[in-house]
């Protein structure tokens, strides 16, 4: 545990996305929070990252930035490990070269989808897609730079009020088609930022906390349930003014460049144990979320 009464200087990279955003809108009174998105600090550059840091002498890193384009990764291949990879490696290391703690976010699509069951923090990584790949690979550059003072979080199916994401996709397509059709054989477990950033902000307070852990909210879906779900809220929120159809499809019937996983929930039991408590159900979590654009 961090000394009580002391304030921790904790250092959120890429703070203009999902969930960068919702940590800077719930730091905790005795933290000093310290937002840098691309802009102000590339991560692919090592020199400007160790600078950068070694200036800042942050207590603690949460490393948000990524490049999360799952499908143009596929062309891109280049650039998202630059990121993804090599430029978690390079905030290890400046971690490392100031003794600071660090988590790195990581995805459910390291795996590939086949187990059948939720995945423990400690199963087989095998990626069906190179976003996946890159994210993979970035976790084991982290653990073999700074081993010692890293936490892995996986996490699945982000969604906030900010930023791009499915829910707000979905929103608009609802006011723009008659119906919608949605995969329904793609099963996971949606995530509202503001949990997850909640659950970093707690394991951050334990300061101890190293290896690989899984956060999701509760329950699982597939995308088209997840859709259902949005529609029915929207519209009970008042969020639509007209129903919209949602129609389910297979994966095969909308062909993508990057593959997904057919299965990736995540076993989160041992993150909710060494917290104290589950999160919130994702149903619950989508209408508190979209409770905040009535």
């Amino acid at each position: 545990m961090y000394p009580a009464g002391e304030s921790m200087k904790v250092l959120v990279t890429g703070d203009r996305g999902q969930l960068g955003f919702e940590l800077g809108r719930t730091v905790p009174q005795e933290f000093e929070f310290v937002g840098i998105d691309v802009d102000a600090l590339d991560i692919r550059r090592q020199d400007e990252v160790r600078r950068y840091v070694s200036n800042c002498r942050p207590d603690f890193i949460v490393n948000t930035a990524a490049y999360t384009a799952v499908d143009d990764a596929e062309s891109e291949r280049e650039l998202a490990l630059a990121v993804n990879s090599k430029g978690a490696e390079n905030i290890a290391l400046a971690a490392r070269g100031v003794n600071a703690g660090l988590i790195q976010i990581s995805t459910d699509f390291v795996f590939d989808g086949s187990s059948g069951r939720p995945y423990l923090p400690d199963d087989s990584p095998s990626p069906v897609n190179f976003y996946g790949t890159s994210k993979l690979e970035g976790e084991r550059r982290v653990m073999r730079a700074w081993g010692e003072g890293s936490l892995i979080l996986r996490t699945s199916w982000l969604y906030s009020s900010h930023g791009a994401n499915f829910v707000k996709t979905m929103l608009r397509l609802m006011r723009e088609r008659e119906t919608i059709e949605v995969i329904d054989d793609q099963v996971g477990a949606p995530t509202w930022a503001r949990g997850l950033a909640d659950a970093i902000w707690r394991l951050v307070k334990t300061s101890d906390t190293r290896g690989v852990l899984h956060w999701s909210d509760a329950g699982v879906a597939s995308w088209f349930d997840f859709a259902v779900a949005i529609e029915e809220e929207a519209h009970r929120l008042g969020l639509t003014s007209r129903r919209t159809p949602i129609c389910p499809i297979p994966t095969a019937a909308y062909p993508t460049p990057a593959r997904r996983p057919h299965y990736s929930v995540l076993d989160t039991k041992a993150t909710w144990k060494l917290l104290g408590s589950p999160a919130l159900h994702w149903r619950d979590a989508l209408r508190r979320m979209l409770e905040e654009s009535v």
